[in-house]
């Protein structure tokens, strides 16, 4: 563990204690910062502080910077589907089937034991299990997730979501003919009161918004495109499920009776945001998988 010690002679005083620093040091990032806060590896004139603590003039702060948790994720040669990678990010296609990260029961074959054999520099904002993982798909969701190469880039990222300016484009077939051509799902989403294995949406629950716009109708199902506003989890299987059109295949909140398709059928298809180190405006797009495809073409028969 290393030390560094820093006197705010240079401040106003009356900063968070978390901006401070943060400013002193143009490598770490605020969530990084905060995080060591909360550990106990910051103290101000020698007490430990919170990350609201408003510094005063000629403050004494230390910074104990930990040793790096060794990961204890195994590298693996997946052939990752990478569509563009600089030294900030990376925009990985998942398939459908690809846990994201390692959790009990799925401890190999994700897609981080994929990055890690592809490339040793990841942020580490989420922890040793999820190095990179700025925000996640289902195992059975294929599609476009971007990935943080450092911290820095981690948290401009996640700041992009949590302001809504990510465009996130999902392609869904659904069970039931839709009447109306588009239309806005805004409906709280939280734990399920009975199933606590499942999302549904709850008084309680947290803001969340679909926008989606039919693409083709069938006999019994309707091909459509959702945006998502915000990130739930399981949002657009849930929201799809309370207006009356669940995914076709979705195990835990589609019909019995539906389509063999090992899971819902769903895709990330588009994926934009703005460049954490140049600041423009990137987008990607990739094609519905091959499953999906034939899907559609044995609906149009």
């Amino acid at each position: 563990m290393s030390e560094e010690i820093y006197h705010t002679v240079e401040t106003e005083g009356n900063e968070r204690i978390d901006k401070v620093i943060t400013s002193l040091n143009n490598e770490w990032s605020r969530s990084q910062v905060q995080q060591w806060i909360r550990e106990g590896h910051v103290t101000v004139n020698g007490e430990k502080v919170k990350a609201n603590y408003k510094c005063n003039i000629h403050d004494e702060i230390t910074v104990s910077i930990p040793t790096p948790e060794p990961l204890d994720v195994t590298p693996e040669d997946l052939d990752l589907d990478i569509y563009y990678e600089d030294e900030d990010v990376i925009v990985v296609n998942k398939p459908k089937g690809m846990v994201v990260h390692p959790a009990p029961g799925h401890l190999s074959g994700t897609l981080v034991n994929g990055l890690m054999a592809h490339c040793k520099d990841l942020s580490g904002i989420n922890g040793v299990m999820r190095p990179g993982i700025v925000h996640r798909i289902d195992k059975d969701t294929s599609g476009l997730l971007m990935i943080a190469k450092n911290d820095k880039a981690h948290e401009h990222l996640v700041n992009q979501l949590v302001a809504k300016t990510v465009t996130r484009k999902y392609f869904a077939l659904v069970h039931g003919v839709i009447p109306h051509d588009h239309g806005t799902i805004e409906a709280p989403i939280g734990r399920d009161k009975i199933d606590r294995q499942s999302m549904s949406v709850v008084d309680n629950g947290k803001h969340a918004v679909t926008h989606f716009k039919v693409l083709e109708r069938f006999d019994q199902y309707s091909y459509v495109e959702c945006v998502l506003e915000t990130g739930r989890t399981h949002q657009i299987r849930v929201h799809m499920k309370y207006i009356g059109y669940p995914l076709v295949g979705d195990p835990k909140y589609g019909p019995r009776k539906t389509l063999e398709t090992d899971g819902q059928v769903l895709h990330a298809g588009i994926l934009g945001f703005i460049h954490p180190r140049t600041n423009e405006y990137i987008e990607f797009s990739a094609p519905l998988p091959a499953y999906f495809e034939k899907i559609l073409t044995t609906l149009n028969k």
